[in-house]
């Protein structure tokens, strides 16, 4: 095994989605507008302002883009596959382990009502199996989005108002995986995971072997925060989730319970939620909070994304259909938008 194949397989999580967040916060004055107004309809969740009105499960369409320097990069439909059902059962709150919850946060355990599956149609209406391959020269990727263009050695993406697009490749510098948040630019729209983080099978390695790398970027994907409130290990940061006890940092590893920082004792941090940096074996559960903040995301800047489970896809998006997270600087908050607004199909 070379150095680089050392590098390759992190053992502490890393996450990049805030970095990203920062560096458009500071390059796109149409980023801090959208994410004002996005902000602002999450806030209007969170206090009961608005209501969430779905009572149905909605189905997610997602491509995965595999790019890939070596064959063994070039992750399989299984591993693929594993990933989704991952994805499943960890957004609905059937995973296994969430009976590894501790009893005071069972009660906070919650079902996003999300389900996802690969497309079944393109871009052009032809049929798919949700999945691109494309091989490269680039040693590996870092989070400045290059995997996201085919001119950068990746792959470009696939209309982010109709498609979750992931990328899966060999990431450098330890890093597992980034996500953009909604309100940024269509063509780096979605989440981006090393190989070895994704799914369970294959090149999936251990302790990033189940799955959940890939759920904590879908969750910055729908606007979940890092429940230590990226304010390095002070108590002043928030995820802006009420049910998401404070804390100092973030946990790694798997920690024992209760693990107390910022006086929240005495139950302590819930390092057993997704959007902390635990190991894939110690990360069962979203809390209600967490899950009012997705509904403010699907009910503004992705609500052109989903379609009621088990609905046919339609076999193209309306030729007039925009991005839906690419609102102009000048759009009225999403919060204004018809509550009754029936959301419409991703492919």
């Amino acid at each position: 095994m070379d150095t680089a194949d050392i590098v390759e397989t992190p053992v502490r999580r890393r996450c990049g989605s805030e970095d990203v967040h920062r560096r458009l916060l500071n390059e796109s004055l149409n980023y801090r507008l959208n994410r004002a107004a996005i902000e602002n309809l999450a806030f209007a969740f969170a206090t009961g302002q608005e209501q969430p009105s779905r009572a149905e499960v909605v189905t997610v369409p997602v491509v995965v883009h595999v790019v890939f320097g070596a064959d063994e990069q070039n992750v399989s439909d299984e591993q693929i596959d594993s990933q989704i059902a991952v994805l499943n059962e960890d957004f609905r709150a059937t995973n296994a382990d969430v009976a590894n919850v501790p009893p005071v946060w069972q009660g906070l355990v919650a079902d996003a009502r999300l389900e996802f599956r690969r497309a079944s149609v393109d871009p052009q209406g032809n049929p798919t199996d949700g999945v691109t391959r494309r091989r490269t020269d680039v040693l590996s990727f870092s989070d400045d989005e290059a995997v996201k263009f085919t001119a950068r050695g990746g792959a470009d993406a696939w209309p982010a108002d109709r498609y979750l697009n992931v990328w899966v490749c060999r990431l450098g510098g330890g890093l597992l995986g980034y996500a953009q948040f909604p309100g940024g630019p269509p063509a780096t729209d979605g989440v981006v995971i090393t190989h070895t983080g994704f799914g369970t099978t294959g090149t999936a390695a251990a302790p990033f072997n189940l799955g959940r790398t890939t759920t904590h970027e879908i969750g910055h994907w729908l606007n979940l925060f890092h429940i230590g409130g990226d304010d390095g290990t002070g108590c002043s940061g928030t995820d802006f989730v009420s049910d998401t006890p404070n804390q100092a940092g973030q946990n790694f590893g798997t920690p024992s319970f209760p693990s107390v920082t910022c006086n929240n004792g005495p139950d302590g941090d819930m390092f057993v939620n997704y959007m902390d940096y635990t190991d894939d074996a110690a990360m069962f559960m979203f809390t209600h909070g967490q899950i009012l903040r997705v509904e403010a995301c699907l009910a503004g800047p992705r609500q052109g994304l989903i379609t009621a489970a088990g609905s046919p896809p339609p076999d193209s998006a309306p030729a007039n259909s925009a991005p839906a997270n690419s609102a102009p600087a000048n759009s009225a908050p999403a919060n204004r938008a018809p509550a009754d607004a029936a959301p419409v199909g991703g492919e």
